[in-house]
């Protein structure tokens, strides 16, 4: 249970900012258009990233256990220098997210502009791969539980997000909101990072 949490937080921390995916999601929630596609599409993406991170990284880890130090600090230094950003972005941004009016397109062309959002992405690498992976490394009888916490933290976000825009519009205007959720992020990138090395 523990490992499903640590899963499901973790996940959702390295999810829940704002960024070329999520702002598409928003988009799309906004005016209704393919939502549910749209969500299902990155929750999948983001199991079968998850999967390959805490699956693929920890058995060839079995075969190399001194890599396990190596991912540990890579690790480390990526989540104290998302934290920094993070803070950095509380302190200085000013802006609140824009929707911008956009037409109506096919379910193809949005499923395409999906997945090209989620894979060309190379933070989505790092994120969710080699971190989750790394991270999840910590349970070593509970890598499965912890796969499951990080996926239902994928599914929940994506389809909140996406079913839930039109609710959250008025918060997404105003810079602040999105400060203080930078804030939070950051916190809680420097606790995992110093526990990792802990």
């Amino acid at each position: 249970m523990y490992a499903m949490l640590a899963g499901f937080s973790l996940g959702l921390s390295l999810i829940v900012a704002i960024g070329a995916q999520n702002a598409f999601i928003l988009r799309q929630g906004l005016y209704r258009q393919h939502v549910f596609w749209v969500c299902l599409v990155c929750a999948v993406s983001d199991a079968i990233l998850i999967s390959i991170g805490v699956f693929g990284l920890s058995f060839v880890i079995k075969f190399i256990p001194s890599l396990e130090w190596v991912v540990r600090y890579i690790g480390f230094a990526f989540l104290f220098c998302y934290g920094a950003m993070s803070f950095w972005r509380a302190f200085t941004n000013h802006n609140a997210l824009k929707v911008s009016e956009q037409s109506g397109r096919s379910l193809k062309s949005t499923v395409l502009i999906c997945l090209a959002l989620t894979w060309l992405n190379p933070h989505v690498y790092l994120d969710t791969v080699l971190l989750l992976g790394s991270i999840a490394n910590q349970y070593p009888d509970g890598h499965g539980y912890f796969a499951i916490g990080a996926i239902g933290a994928s599914f929940v976000f994506f389809f909140a997000l996406g079913y839930g825009a039109r609710l959250l519009k008025p918060l997404f205007t105003k810079p602040v909101s999105w400060r203080i959720l930078d804030g939070l992020i950051g916190v809680v990138m420097w606790f995992i990072a110093v526990k990792l090395i802990i």
